[in-house]
C-alpha cells in the first residue's frame, strides 16, 4: 500500500482529478512487493484520511493480510478531503473518510458525504457516546483533553474542574493555544451542551481573564512552556505528553517529568473529563461499501485497538483493551458520556463565544 500525496491532487484541475484519481488509485500498491500475494483478491478499498501517522500504515497492511482487500490511501487535510469528495460527486472513488476530532466529522456530516450504516459489531463494541446515533460515523480512538500543570507551581489538590479554571485564583497562570484550534472549539462546544450559552460565555470570560499571555503555539508548545514555567498550567491532549515521555530528546524527557496530568470533573456528581475521537464513516457513493464496513469493523478488533493504544498513544474505545504503559501511568479517569455528536451543532456558537470573550 502506497499513499498518494495530496499535493498531486491539489496541483491538477478538478476535471482531470476526477478521471485521473481512478488511475492513480488503481496503481497504488502495484509497486510494493512486500504486500500480501492475495492483496486485491477480494477487491479494493479507497481510504481518504487526514490522520498523518506513519503507524497507521501498519493497520492498513494488517487489514489487507487478514481480508485480501487491497487498500489505496489518499491523504490530505480534513477540509481538503471533504471538498474533494464533494467535487468528485457520484464519480468519487472514496469509500471511507477518516479524520480526527468530532468537529471535522460534523463538517463532513453537514456536507452530506456520509451514508448511514448498520453494523452489530460497531454498535456493540463502540459506546453510544462515541458514535453518531444514525450510524453516519464512528469513533475508533479516544483523546482526553486534560489539565497539565507544572509540578513545582501547582498542587493536584488545587485542581478540580474545567469550570474552576475561570476562578480568579488562576489569574496570570494559564497558557493555551488559539481559539481557532479545533480541540479548544470542541471543548467549549461541550460546555455549551452542559451549561448553555450564557453560562459558558461567563465561564469563557473568566477563563480568558486568567491567561498569562495571548494564545499561541500548539499543544506541544504549551507543554514545553508549562515545564519552563512560562505558565503554571494548560489544557492539552494526553498523547502529546506521552510522546514527550517516550522521546529520545533529553529536553522533552525532562519536560515530561516536570509536567503533571490532572483529569477534570471527576467528582461524584460531575460529568467527567472531556474526550474527543479519531473516527470515520462510509461515503454515500462508496463503490466498495461492503469492504468499507469490513474495515470499520476491523478497527474495533483487539489487534487494531491495541495498535492504536500502543502505537499512537491514544485511548482505545473498546473496553478491556490494554493501555499504553505511559498512558496508564497518567491514571484512570471517568470520561464524559454525553454523546459527542451533540457538540457539532454548538461549534459555531462556541467560536462566537470565544471571540466575544477575547480568546484570540
Amino acid at each position: 500500500m502506497k499513499p498518494i500525496s495530496r499535493r498531486i491532487f491539489l496541483s491538477i484541475s478538478t476535471a482531470t482529478a476526477i478521471v485521473g484519481i481512478n488511475q492513480l488509485l488503481a496503481s497504488c500498491g502495484n509497486n510494493n512487493s512486500n504486500e500480501s500475494s492475495n492483496a486485491g483478491a477480494n477487491g479494493e478499498l479507497n481510504i481518504y484520511s487526514s490522520r498523518h501517522y506513519n503507524t497507521d500504515e501498519q493497520l492498513y497492511g494488517g487489514f489487507t493480510k487478514e481480508t485480501g482487500i487491497k487498500v489505496n490511501l489518499v491523504e490530505g487535510s480534513a477540509d481538503e478531503l471533504i471538498e474533494r469528495i464533494q467535487t468528485e460527486g457520484e464519480n468519487s472513488p472514496a469509500d471511507i473518510l477518516i479524520t480526527v476530532d468530532v468537529a471535522r466529522l460534523w463538517r463532513a456530516q453537514e456536507a452530506g458525504i456520509f451514508t448511514p450504516i448498520s453494523s452489530p459489531i460497531l454498535e456493540t463494541k463502540i459506546p453510544p457516546s462515541l458514535r453518531n446515533p444514525e450510524g453516519l460515523w464512528f469513533g475508533f480512538t479516544k483523546r482526553a483533553r486534560v489539565i497539565m500543570y507544572n509540578k513545582d507551581k501547582v498542587k493536584p489538590e488545587e485542581l478540580s474542574t474545567y469550570e474552576d479554571l475561570a476562578d480568579p485564583k488562576w489569574k496570570g497562570r494559564i497558557i493555551i493555544r488559539s481559539s481557532s484550534n479545533i480541540y479548544n472549539q470542541s471543548l467549549v462546544a461541550s460546555l455549551i451542551e452542559a451549561h448553555g450559552e450564557e453560562k459558558t460565555e461567563e465561564w469563557c470570560r473568566g477563563f480568558v481573564a486568567n491567561f498569562a499571555r495571548e494564545p499561541q503555539s500548539n499543544d506541544t508548545g504549551q507543554i514545553q512552556d508549562v515545564a519552563a514555567g512560562v505558565g503554571d498550567l494548560t489544557l492539552a491532549n494526553t498523547y502529546y505528553l506521552a510522546r514527550f515521555a517516550k522521546s529520545d530528546d533529553p529536553v522533552r524527557q525532562e519536560a515530561a517529568e516536570k509536567v503533571g496530568v490532572f483529569f477534570p470533573n471527576q467528582g461524584e456528581n460531575q460529568r467527567g473529563t472531556h474526550v474527543n475521537i479519531s473516527g470515520g464513516g462510509v461515503i454515500k457513493n462508496a463503490p466498495n461499501q461492503e469492504n468499507a464496513i469490513k474495515f470499520l469493523e476491523y478497527l474495533t478488533s483487539n489487534t487494531a485497538q491495541e495498535f492504536f493504544a500502543q502505537g499512537n498513544d491514544e485511548y482505545p474505545v473498546v473496553e478491556g483493551v490494554p493501555l499504553d504503559p505511559v498512558l496508564k501511568s497518567f491514571g484512570t479517569f471517568k470520561a464524559d458520556t454525553t454523546n459527542i455528536a451533540s457538540f457539532g451543532p454548538n461549534l459555531a456558537t462556541a467560536v462566537q463565544i470565544m471571540n466575544r470573550a477575547g480568546w484570540k
